[in-house]
């Protein structure tokens, strides 16, 4: 949005994204919001916005490192590369040093982006994002909390016994989910249930196979569309021993058979309408997998949200009144542009990785348990402080002040002439990680030209110095010839990569009857990703009645799309 647009808050607005350069427009309910909580409104666009939050965070790359306190080796999301010292959790967390002791005088001389910038070169942040006293034997978890005997799981609470996993409350004894809250469940994406496999969009199922969109199922394999339907084949009914005897027939342990099935599954599917969304238990919600929710906006990914919009990865109840929050809730209440918040924290602006009640927070990065904090970095418990110093109340918001004004005369811009005044985002210069590294490579996928070409920072993944002991096609076709030492077994995915096969993943796969995965867990994690429907979100009509849709379905989908009141009267 240019300069000379006003707020009108009776009106729609359009402007042109900074970065994209497409118009999108600041309907007249956001204007009332940014009003409220007196903020600009965005001069980027919703998708954009998304974007450069989550190149803020990296979840799954980890480097090996020592803590600069205690010169323990440790694991780490922060690569020495562009983050130059880290702490263990035990020494983040303890009283041997003062998180105040980190800070910068303000200089009136220098854009206080680079001044941020700075001092992150300077603080000590903490090896991984975990609420590390609620983990119990979960080393290599990360964004998680409440876990326990878990192995890389991501934007995870309450799970245990879990493995390889992302966005997840309250999962137990599972493998290989995204978007979850079930039991003895592996494959599958978006789901609550138990014992739910290799299935999709499914809610209250129990014992399920290759199901999509089935609400209240039980014991059914490759259907569609069904409501409290118990022995069904692929949308046919059968009796409990008809099915139990097919079941069996099609030797389920085997991964040649799960090759099979997927050739056929995903063109069945196809076969019938979906709904134009994936969410229950809503209220006037738009976007993508939006569930329990009231007046939520082009969310996706997300629970438990009111009055709020353009909200993603929201897996703990409540946000109320936010726009443009990333992850996670747990009682966020007006906040804007910002990643990866919550425990009732309030009015945090665009800040990263903040929580425990936080309150007035802005271009906060990695803030504990602060109120009024400006610019701050890895800092605990304090107030009124800017660039990590203390002040008092009223140097404080003086200090602010000036700050806010600064940026409005003289705006940071980065190497592409992209404009950074208040009301933006932290500057992509100043992100930790680079794009590669960060959430945003899995939902925005550009390569090595086009990540520098757009301004970004790109890392050289490093080379693993591993041999294979199997060659995949050597692997055994049934989990019932694999044996227990399968574990010490170094295996090459076709992408490049090595993998192993954990210890209690193997305990999962045999318990299941299931194959042993022939891809990594990157890949695996990928071609999960890419089964979802992406956030972004179109105008488009219902294939059936022809009434006006917003849907992440883009018009050229293959996919039959029907709105709501035609999905129901056709599978309810």
């Amino acid at each position: 949005m240019n300069s000379e647009t006003k707020i009108h808050s009776n009106d729609s607005v359009p402007a042109a994204c900074q970065n994209c350069k497409k118009d999108f427009i600041i309907e007249p309910d956001d204007f009332s919001f940014y009003e409220k909580i007196k903020v600009p409104p965005p001069t980027f666009c919703s998708e954009c916005r998304f974007q450069r939050r989550i190149m803020f965070k990296n979840e799954m790359v980890f480097n090996k490192r020592e803590c600069d306190l205690c010169g323990k080796s440790l694991i780490s999301i922060c690569n020495p590369e562009n983050i130059p010292k880290v702490f263990c959790h035990k020494c983040w967390w303890s009283d041997k040093w003062d998180t105040g002791d980190y800070y910068l005088d303000y200089d009136s001389n220098k854009n206080f982006f680079e001044q941020l910038k700075e001092l992150q070169q300077k603080t000590p942040f903490e090896q991984k994002i975990t609420d590390y006293a609620t983990v119990i034997n979960s080393d290599y978890i990360n964004y998680a909390g409440s876990c326990k005997n878990c192995y890389l799981i991501f934007n995870a609470d309450f799970c245990e016994n879990v493995y390889y996993s992302s966005i997840l409350a309250h999962v137990q004894d599972s493998a290989d989910l995204l978007m979850a809250s079930a039991e003895l469940s592996y494959g599958s994406i978006d789901i609550d249930g138990s014992r739910i496999y290799f299935s999709e969009n499914c809610s209250d199922c129990i014992n399920i196979w290759y199901c999509k969109n089935c609400i209240g199922c039980n014991d059914c394999f490759g259907c569609m569309n069904l409501i409290k339907k118990n022995y069904y084949i692929y949308n046919q009914p059968y009796t409990k021993e008809e099915y139990n005897k097919k079941i069996k027939e099609l030797e389920l342990h085997k991964y040649s058979t799960h090759l099979e099935i997927k050739k056929i599954i995903y063109d069945f599917w196809k076969k019938f309408p979906h709904r134009y969304m994936y969410g229950r238990m809503n209220k006037d919600a738009t976007g993508d997998y939006v569930f329990n929710s009231k007046n939520a906006k082009d969310c996706y990914q997300g629970r438990f949200m009111e009055d709020s919009a353009y909200c993603q990865f929201v897996t703990l109840a409540t946000v109320r009144d936010c726009y443009d929050l990333s992850g996670w809730g747990n009682g966020a209440e007006l906040c804007v542009d910002s990643s990866n918040c919550g425990e009732g924290v309030s009015r945090v602006n665009y800040s990263v990785t903040t929580w425990a009640n936080c309150r007035n927070v802005e271009y906060g990065m990695y803030v504990i348990n602060c109120n009024n904090c400006f610019g701050c970095l890895n800092l605990r418990k304090k107030e009124y402080c800017i660039l990590n110093k203390q002040y008092t109340k009223e140097e404080y918001f003086t200090l602010r002040d000036e700050i806010i004004a600064s940026l409005e005369k003289n705006p940071y811009i980065d190497r592409k002439g992209r404009v950074w005044k208040y009301g933006e985002f932290i500057p992509y210069d100043v992100c930790p990680f680079s794009y590669n590294e960060s959430v945003a490579n899995q939902y925005f996928p550009l390569n090595k030209d086009e990540i520098e070409n757009l301004g970004f920072s790109y890392t050289e993944p490093k080379k693993p110095n591993y041999q294979k002991t199997i060659e995949i096609e050597n692997i055994p076709d049934s989990i019932n010839d694999i044996s227990d030492n399968f574990v010490d077994e170094i295996i090459q995915c076709s992408c490049g990569k090595f993998y192993k096969i954990a210890e209690g993943e193997l305990q999962l796969l045999k318990r299941f009857g299931i194959p042993i995965p022939r891809q990594c867990f990157d890949c695996r994690h990928m071609i999960r990703i890419r089964r979802t429907n992406l956030p972004y979100f179109y105008n488009r009509v219902c294939d059936k009645c022809g009434e006006s849709i917003r849907t992440s379905y883009s018009p050229d989908r293959l996919e039959i799309i029907y709105c709501e009141k035609c999905y129901q009267q056709e599978v309810y």
